[in-house]
């Protein structure tokens, strides 16, 4: 590290433990500390800001580990008549129809950068920027990878078995099939065990697919829910709108991440996210997508590994994946077009 380098680094080091009520040399010593709320709202704003998908889901502070989920986004009905010469009016809760738990668990995101990376970062005065921002990003793209893809937790995840994050937590497609499995289409077709769309098969286009899944899987009084969309895998866009995909004109692209179809699948908005399983199709609001993070719970040491000429960076966040409602949700995997 250049001599430069280390006065810059000094100063992002006196930073930090200011922000955090911490003592310099404890933060320099690359002792644990708690990031301070504010902190950590600050990093988690920026976190958001890194993906056009996070945006248009929930992304919110929980004061406990574990408890009932928030229950974002309006539940279900809420109009009524009582006849109050024998009983009561009984409100509604706007916000949910049933109790689901939550449970925010450790996730860590460690990372480190090169003396080198830092020697070129240094001339620059947005240094202390551009490692947080570097780090923000990848957070944001790893929780939604775990979002679509968690399937367990592990005590000790394995990145080379499990590339998309599928053993650092339970995601919300896995969550779903477990707590609403009857929101889940599963068709077998030929012995593929696929939901096969084409000709001569019970679905002849995607269209009719997610049509007759809104119809058969999603509660009665949220099917004509304006704000439904289908996020769609990669490769069913592809199949449907591949023209489209080519064409800037008639699609909208949102911070590098999202992609928003101006024609509709079923009657819905198409939504292409990242890091959906193939073949995979998942109808609901946005805003019935969260993350929970527990506030005053993140973790943090900043190490200076000499011996690996490098800086290391550990991260820790309490963090679940939370379906507000499962009666507004519907499942399609496994998909396969075929051609006959």
């Amino acid at each position: 590290m250049r001599l430069e380098t280390k006065a810059v680094y000094k100063k992002y080091l006196q930073d930090v433990a200011t922000a955090n009520n911490e003592d310099y040399e404890s933060v320099r010593n690359g002792e644990k500390f708690t990031v301070t709320p504010s902190v950590q709202q600050k990093l988690e704003n920026t976190v958001q800001l890194s993906s056009a998908f996070l945006q248009m889901i929930n992304v919110v502070p929980v004061t406990d580990q574990q408890g009932e989920t928030l229950g974002l986004g309006v539940a279900g009905t809420i109009a009524s008549t009582t006849d109050t010469d024998s009983q009561d009016r009984q409100t509604q809760d706007i916000h949910k129809l049933s109790k689901i738990a939550y449970h925010c668990q450790q996730i860590n995101f460690d990372t480190h950068n090169k003396y080198k990376t830092l020697d070129m970062w240094a001339k620059f005065p947005d240094f202390a920027k551009r490692l947080a921002n570097a780090k923000a990003e990848r957070m944001a793209l790893d929780r939604i990878m775990i979002g679509f893809n968690g399937t367990s937790r592990a005590a000790t995840s394995n990145r080379t078995s499990n590339p998309l994050l599928q053993d650092v937590a339970v995601g919300w497609l896995k969550k779903i099939e477990d707590a609403a499995p009857q929101r889940v289409m599963k068709e077998e077709q030929s012995g593929s065990n696929k939901i096969e769309v084409g000709p001569g098969k019970t679905y002849k286009t995607l269209d009719a697919l997610v049509f007759s899944a809104v119809s058969d899987l999603i509660a009665e009084q949220f099917q004509d829910d304006t704000k439904l969309v289908a996020i769609m895998s990669r490769d069913l866009l592809a199949d449907k709108y591949f023209p489209l995909v080519n064409d800037p004109k008639a699609t909208e692209q949102l911070a590098g991440d999202t992609i928003i179809s101006q024609k509709r699948v079923g009657g819905l908005q198409a939504v292409q996210a990242p890091f959906v399983p193939k073949g995979t199709i998942l109808i609901t609001r946005l805003d019935n997508l969260s993350i929970y993070y527990q506030e005053g719970a993140m973790r943090r040491a900043i190490k200076d590994k000499t011996e690996r000429d490098r800086i290391e960076d550990y991260t820790s966040s309490n963090d679940d994946f939370v379906v507000e409602n499962y009666e507004m949700v519907a499942l399609l995997k496994n998909i396969k077009m075929v051609d006959a």
